[in-house]
């Protein structure tokens, strides 16, 4: 049996009876137990990727995030969106509770979809991008003060290795409004488990947390290009043999919503 399908398997048996319990301590209790109680089946995913398939990972920069002692401390996280990988790692790996903006229809995904309903993040219909965009800031304002930090994708979705979406300009928008700083993140999570797919791979994933840059007095797009100057140049420098014909970044769209959506 190769090691993928173990894997897949692995995934598929501890999923149903994880989700069914936090459906279960959903009627009793909310907020962070529920969270928590998932980036438990998150931790068991990325373990087993370890184990079964040779994924690792290494981190750097986890000191320019709040520290966990200061629970009010919220942020806006702004990440680079390679793989699936990254979604279920950052819940299983950072000590503080996060609040994902995701597409609504990965909640009608059997178990997963169930238990993700059941946790206080911020799930929006893309068609409708006014009424979208408008629950984001509000979800958003009332989660990041409550010290939550809001992770949002700017490139919307999963860009391939070696290649530059359009960064959308919601999450800087949403930390101006909010007050909040914004952090921004590299990822490399494509080297072992493409965009797209489950051939995953031995190797490393390379995190890099940025330091948090402040929102008060910025303009949206002006801040996004920031974060992804710093970003782009990051991936750069952690999987430099990606870039050697990188496509040229679009420039970032101040109409557009950034969301973290299409993952998993």
């Amino acid at each position: 049996m190769s090691t993928l399908l173990i894997f897949v398997l692995v995934l598929i048996v501890t999923v149903i009876p994880w989700a069914t319990a936090v459906v279960i301590l959903s009627i009793f209790r909310r907020g962070d137990p529920i969270y928590w109680a998932c980036a438990g089946w998150l931790k068991v995913a990325i373990w087993s990727a370890r184990f079964i398939c040779g994924i690792r990972w290494r981190i750097q920069g986890m000191d320019n995030l709040p520290p966990a002692s200061d629970r009010r401390a919220g942020v806006v996280l702004l990440s680079k969106h390679q793989s699936t990988w990254e979604t279920f790692a950052y819940p299983a790996l950072l000590s503080h509770p996060l609040a994902y903006v995701f597409k609504r229809e990965l909640l009608y995904v059997p178990f997963f979809g169930w238990a993700m309903a059941r946790m206080d993040m911020i799930h929006i219909d893309r068609g409708r991008r006014t009424e979208a965009w408008n629950k984001v800031l509000k979800q958003g304002k009332r989660l990041g003060g409550q010290g939550n930090w809001v992770i949002m994708f700017p490139e919307g979705t999963r860009i391939p290795r070696g290649q530059v979406g359009e960064y959308k300009t919601g999450g800087t928008r949403l930390a101006i409004e909010a007050g909040l700083p914004v952090v921004p993140i590299a990822a490399t999570a494509a080297r072992c488990w493409p965009r797209k797919s489950f051939l995953l791979r031995p190797g490393v994933v390379d995190i890099s947390i940025g330091r948090q840059i402040p929102s008060v007095g910025r303009e949206p797009t002006e801040l996004m290009r920031e974060v992804k100057d710093w970003i782009e140049s990051e991936m750069r420098r952690l999987d430099p043999e990606a870039y050697t014909s990188a496509t040229p970044a679009q420039p970032a769209s101040q109409q557009s919503l950034g969301q973290a959506g299409k993952q998993r």
